[in-house]
């Protein structure tokens, strides 16, 4: 199931689909069907238009980002604090050493601070190596780097290092807190990824605190037309179609309770 998702991706996201759109375009055109032809062609320049000059990644990703709010504060008796995977550039890590992070770097940000606030809170890092080899360290396994430079204890990191998905991070996670005897705990995630993250943690039986990180829109965006940054433009619009897509099939195949989780918590099925 991995390997599928990752490859339905690759051919499903909209600059692939351009692509695919234009050379079905060349073919049936070579072929003499010009209406079918031209009507693929002209399809693929509307969706390049959009990914490129519009606000719809933008404006889309932001209403994923609004459907849970960071809380003010966090409970004093806090047990633990559950940082989802997918910061660390693994890959370049392993080839040139050192700590490198990609745009979710804040959720490890935030987990440091976070656990410097509440020193009695374990971290437990969920994420495994999502690379199509399998070749690289995982998430958890990395940060442990990162963590030292803090001077946590190496005692309060819990790894787990199985997961390739955000179903595996649930699953995963809720098996090592039921073993920790760990409850009322946070969970750090980008913000976009809190919905389906939280409605698979609730299919788990764990009421997660949502603590949203990584913060891709302003919150203001309305949709339009934006001619000032087409490769960001794409870039969100490509990311709000994966996750709107995986929200849609985690629901499809029951492994959350609701196609768009709330705030109000939802009793495991």
């Amino acid at each position: 199931m991995f390997l599928i998702s990752k490859i339905l991706w690759l051919v499903a996201q909209p600059l692939s689909l351009v692509f695919l759109l234009l050379l079905v375009s060349a073919l049936l055109l070579s072929l003499g069907l010009s209406r079918t032809g031209i009507f693929a062609l002209l399809l693929a320049m509307l969706l390049l238009f959009t990914a490129l000059f519009t606000t719809t990644g933008s404006v889309l990703l932001q209403r994923l980002e609004d459907r849970f709010a960071r809380p003010d504060s966090l409970p004093a008796d806090l047990a633990c604090i559950v940082i989802l995977g997918g910061a660390f550039e693994n890959e370049v890590m392993a080839a040139r050493g050192g700590i490198e992070f990609n745009q979710a770097a804040d959720r490890f940000v935030e987990g440091a601070r976070l656990a410097k606030l509440h020193p009695q809170a374990r971290i437990l890092v969920s994420g495994g190596d999502g690379s199509f080899s399998g070749a690289y360290q995982g998430d958890a396994d990395a940060a442990a780097d990162f963590f030292a430079l803090f001077d946590l204890p190496p005692e309060r990191l819990m790894k787990e290092n199985v997961s390739r998905t955000t179903f595996e991070n649930a699953r995963q996670t809720q098996a090592l807190l039921k073993e920790a005897g760990l409850a009322r705990c946070a969970l750090i995630t980008s913000a976009f990824h809190m919905p389906r993250a939280i409605g698979l943690f609730r299919k788990q039986g764990l009421e997660m605190i949502p603590w949203p990180s990584d913060y891709r829109t302003t919150g203001r965006a309305r949709l339009g037309l934006d001619f000032t940054q087409p490769s960001l433009n794409a870039q969100l619009l490509t990311t709000a179609l994966r996750e709107w897509t995986g929200l849609a099939a985690y629901y499809a195949t029951g492994r959350t309770t609701a196609l768009f989780p709330d705030k109000a918590a939802a009793p495991p099925l």
